[in-house]
């Protein structure tokens, strides 16, 4: 069994771009600047950006965080984005999810310029996506192919079974993996909390994408031996022992399903990193784009 190390994937992929940002500032160049939006104080939201702000600092980038409180409106929403879409300094820019209620989220990630969407969420870029386009990948989707690539894990001819349909995570990796290309050409079968039984599809998956945020779900008879996992689920499990109080789980029951693994992704350790790192690789390509 080989670990997918998305810790050590994700330092790698960071110590890449601070030397193409180190070769820019020694030109003379304009870094790539990060942009990130967070309306509210939710505590996860605010420690995944500041997380953001760090690699930033990390790896060269320059970055501004710009926090609205949960009182703002839709309208002072969208304004903000339309100046961020006009201002030339900044190269990309995110609006942290999720929004408060009295905000529309699609009518919010619409108004983001394609070109400054590093997220990869806006329908132009998901549309130029699902074509086999150039365009922005989402950062998971990105980072989970990144992991595949690098650790050389066989994709063509292969069943991937994709737990999970969100926009975010499931259904972008039901196109990837199917594209032509590597990591792609496999066969794909999309199932969500509707699929009925789902374990006698599972069993006949080569490599299984979990996004379903349901705790222990994969269960080791669920899955045939020597099968890829990629775990994307995190989700925090009370625990009273434990210093903190939880424990972060993913949605597959890691201790017996690595027993039959030829690769898997650790929670935490795994897919989460690659995120991050995605993000900024993303930023970097919009600074390229920009430049031409």
């Amino acid at each position: 069994m080989t670990l997918l190390d998305g810790k050590k994937v994700s330092n790698d992929i960071k110590d890449e771009i601070k030397a193409e940002v180190d070769a820019m500032k020694a030109n003379g160049e304009k870094v790539p600047h990060l942009a990130a939006v967070i309306v509210g104080d939710d505590g996860a939201s605010l420690t995944y950006v500041g997380s953001k702000v760090r690699a930033c600092e990390r790896i060269g980038f320059e970055s501004t965080l710009v926090k609205m409180p949960h009182t703002t409106s839709e309208l002072e929403l969208l304004k903000k984005i339309k100046e961020l879409n006009t201002n030339d300094d900044i190269d990309g820019f995110i609006i942290q999810l999720p929004l408060p209620p009295q905000i529309d989220t699609q009518k919010v990630l619409m108004a983001v310029d394609p070109s400054k969407d590093v997220d990869g969420f806006h329908p132009e870029n998901f549309g130029k996506m699902a074509l086999d386009m150039s365009t922005f990948i989402p950062a998971t989707p990105f980072g989970i192919l990144e992991l595949l690539e690098r650790y050389d894990v066989d994709t063509k001819g292969k069943h991937t079974v994709v737990i999970g349909r969100s926009h975010i995570v499931g259904r972008p990796m039901s196109i990837l993996m199917s594209r032509r290309g590597w990591p792609g050409n496999s066969t794909v079968t999309l199932t969500h909390s509707n699929t009925k039984n789902i374990s006698q599809i599972t069993t006949q998956a080569d490599i299984i994408i979990s996004a379903l945020g349901v705790p222990n779900f994969l269960k080791a008879e669920m899955v045939k031996d020597d099968v890829v996992i990629i775990d994307v689920g995190i989700t925090r499990v009370p625990d009273e022992e434990h210093p903190k109080g939880y424990v972060i789980r993913g949605d597959v029951d890691f201790e017996k399903v690595s027993e039959k693994a030829s690769f898997i992704t650790p929670v935490p350790g795994g897919v989460g990193p690659m995120t991050i790192a995605m993000l900024l690789k993303n930023t970097l390509l919009a600074r390229e784009q920009r430049r031409t």
